[in-house]
């Protein structure tokens, strides 16, 4: 896998100061996307054992809230491993970090379908994930006043609480300041 870019201290892409890794790849090509550039699996820096060491040092500091992937697309069969391997060192050495993850994909009929590359891979990427924005960036539905995402159509989904009910159960602010979640 390659990576677009890392972003410390990110304010924009989930609660709080946030580090941000932006994975290259993905196959969506919405139309008016920010970062077109990161579409091809190509672009960018290799993403190795450095790079997770290096990140992992970001996020130590007690004013990092957490860690937010985005792309490109994490969800891409071919980012998925080394996706999971960054998630298991992040809660293994930081479980108090909130893990946030932007998808192209839908999660109910994408991501919980198993179509994604094995399922026990994106099983278990789910199981270290808090938040999921979902959903394809539409330049129709663009809507700049919206927190933490770029079009209407998009949700964000408390992924433990909605793979516990077994249907989409979205993520709210007033929930996750009970969860250690909000700034």
């Amino acid at each position: 896998m390659n990576y677009a870019t890392i972003k410390n201290c990110d304010i924009a892409n989930g609660p709080g100061v946030r580090v941000s890794l932006f994975v290259s790849g993905c196959t969506h090509h919405c139309k008016g996307c920010f970062n077109e550039v990161a579409w091809d699996f190509d672009y960018g820096e290799p993403f190795t054992r450095e790079t997770m060491d290096r990140i992992l040092d970001m996020l130590r500091p007690a004013y990092i809230k957490g860690l937010t992937l985005l792309g490109g697309e994490p969800f891409e069969p071919q980012n998925q491993g080394p996706i999971l391997e960054l998630l298991r060192r992040v809660k293994r050495e930081l479980p108090q970090k909130s893990i946030w993850a932007f998808s192209g994909y839908l999660f109910d009929r994408d991501i919980l379908t198993g179509r994604l590359g094995p399922w026990e891979i994106t099983e278990e990427i789910l199981g270290y994930l808090d938040v999921v924005v979902d959903g394809p960036f539409v330049e129709s539905k663009k809507n700049l006043s919206l927190r933490f995402r770029g079009s209407e159509n998009q949700r964000l989904i408390d992924v433990p609480a909605s793979l516990k009910e077994g249907e989409i159960v979205l993520w709210n602010d007033w929930q996750a300041e009970g969860k250690g979640l909000r700034k």
